[in-house]
């Protein structure tokens, strides 16, 4: 394959937040590019003025960024095949719209909306799929004109040729559509706006698109497609339908997933790019799983990073078999990446991860949040270190005493913890080195002359400076906490004791 040859691109329509699933797509033609030597085109297909949702294209610009996939031609980047967005080039559809309408390819379809809808209904009744049955005779292009100049709601109908198609894939092989499953297609809807069938076409041709990579959910588009660039003497490109991503209980991965587990008062499952930057993945584990959605770089590997996966990306290793999403698998990836990446990349992803959700460990400073992930060995995903930090983003005399930790670790034998706490909280007065050497040392000196131990120690301290009996190692804890915090904090539950 000549290396100055691919040119691919991802087009998503402006509706919301990245899909994950649109995301998998960008990642295959990203990969595809970058393996080749070839361009990556982000274009915007914002035609459907109906589900157009204004701040979606920063939104999805903002999830590639965010996921380190870089387009070469496009919005913010321009290029030579531009615009990129599809509602700046309603020309261009209407100079091959015209094209069609003249050589007799397409027709103005003059029946009403209601028309339609009845017709719909019609079929409905009969329990049987509403196929358009073509005019005859055609309207005329003068008779579409006048219909339209008269203010009436009309569309522009594509004529499909009179036999089967073949659509050529790479993954799927030889695709064969039966003349009775096509029928004639809207191609420019009334209100003048193409459909995403032609424009897609339209964009493709003009923007030297060669390979289409996109979902299996597109396979029956294709025929369409294809149909179309015979007509406009287009080349068809390559294409190559990825496998569908379903959940692992066999439902297709959707959108609606989330409002439905709302209904239900359930904790809505991530579905989109942005559920998982705000649920505290890295985007390296996510696009090393991912990738793997539908494809199998050999050799059993799994973790990659993103360069070594576009050396090895190809299209003859994409499979045909649906795809399932294993949150469970992912969760493991993200535990492994945490621990393959630099200190500092770490530290980048927790703070993104904080800013994204407003979280209380903003207010920390670096020293600290570095401090945090070092002690914090094995976590998931950073909502595991964002609640461990929650004993440091609180005020000192706002720490709420969970009732069982009270109970169980300074009330339980005649209040042997909070007798503790007194005779620590006279120790550590005396400590001036606030290190975690230092404090260690203490609490072994204590546990050796009371012949105890350290859970006798540490569980009353840690109830006391974090309300709970879950934190980072004590020592760790009272580091990052400091001295006057810990002390203020440890005199304060003293002072429990007076209300159990």
């Amino acid at each position: 394959m000549a290396t100055d040859s691919v040119r691919v691109r991802f087009a998503p329509s402006p509706t919301g937040y990245l899909h994950v699933g649109g995301a998998r797509t960008a990642l295959f033609n990203w990969l595809f590019a970058r393996r080749y030597g070839g361009t990556f085109v982000l274009r915007i297909e914002d035609t459907d003025r109906s589900r157009h949702v204004g701040d979606s294209v920063a939104k999805i610009a903002d999830d590639l960024q965010w996921l380190g996939l870089d387009w070469d031609e496009g919005p913010e980047v321009g290029g030579d095949c531009g615009p990129y967005f599809q509602s700046e080039r309603l020309d261009l559809y209407n100079e091959h719209i015209e094209r069609l309408l003249d050589s007799g390819a397409a027709y103005f379809a003059l029946e009403s909306p209601e028309e339609l809808a009845a017709l719909r209904e019609r079929a409905a009744s009969e329990k049987r799929v509403l196929k358009y049955s073509r005019p005859d005779p055609l309207p005329t292009v003068a008779e579409g004109l006048a219909a339209r100049e008269a203010g009436r709601k009309i569309t522009v109908r594509f004529k499909m040729p009179d036999r089967d198609i073949v659509v050529d894939d790479s993954v799927l092989g030889q695709v064969r559509i039966a003349r009775e499953e096509l029928e004639d297609f809207v191609i420019q809807k009334s209100d003048g706006w193409p459909t995403y069938h032609f424009a897609c076409v339209v964009d493709d041709a003009l923007m030297r698109i060669t390979h289409v990579l996109r979902g299996q959910e597109h396979l029956m588009n294709t025929p369409k497609h294809v149909a179309l660039q015979e007509a406009l003497g287009f080349a068809t490109p390559i294409y190559a339908h990825l496998p569908i991503i379903f959940n692992m209980n066999g439902s297709k991965m959707s959108k609606r997933d989330k409002e439905k587990a709302i209904k239900k008062g359930l904790t809505p499952p991530e579905i989109d790019v942005h559920d998982f930057r705000a649920a505290g993945y890295l985007p390296e584990a996510l696009l090393n799983f991912i990738s793997l959605l539908g494809w199998n770089p050999g050799g059993d590997r799994e973790e990659m990073t993103l360069s070594e996966t576009a050396e090895l990306f190809s299209l003859d290793r994409i499979g045909s078999s649906n795809a399932k999403f294993d949150r469970d698998k992912l969760l493991a990836f993200s535990t492994d990446w945490n621990t393959r990446v630099t200190a500092d990349r770490l530290l980048g992803g927790l703070k993104d991860f904080a800013a994204v959700n407003n979280a209380a460990s903003t207010a920390l400073d670096d020293e600290v949040l570095s401090y945090l992930l070092r002690v914090s060995q094995g976590f998931r995903t950073f909502c595991d270190i964002e609640s461990k930090a929650a004993f440091l983003t609180s005020e000192d005399d706002a720490i709420e005493y969970q009732p069982k930790a009270v109970k169980k670790v300074l009330a339980k034998n005649d209040g042997a913890g909070f007798a503790m706490l007194e005779t620590l909280l006279v120790a550590l007065e005396a400590v001036s080195d606030w290190t975690a050497e230092s404090i260690e040392s203490l609490l072994t000196e204590v546990c050796e002359s009371r012949e105890i131990q350290l859970g006798a120690v540490a569980q009353p301290l840690r109830v006391a400076v974090t309300g709970s009996t879950v934190s980072p190692p004590i020592y760790d804890t009272l580091v990052m906490l400091g001295r006057e915090g810990t002390l203020k904090r440890i005199r304060r539950a003293t002072q429990v004791k007076q209300a159990t």
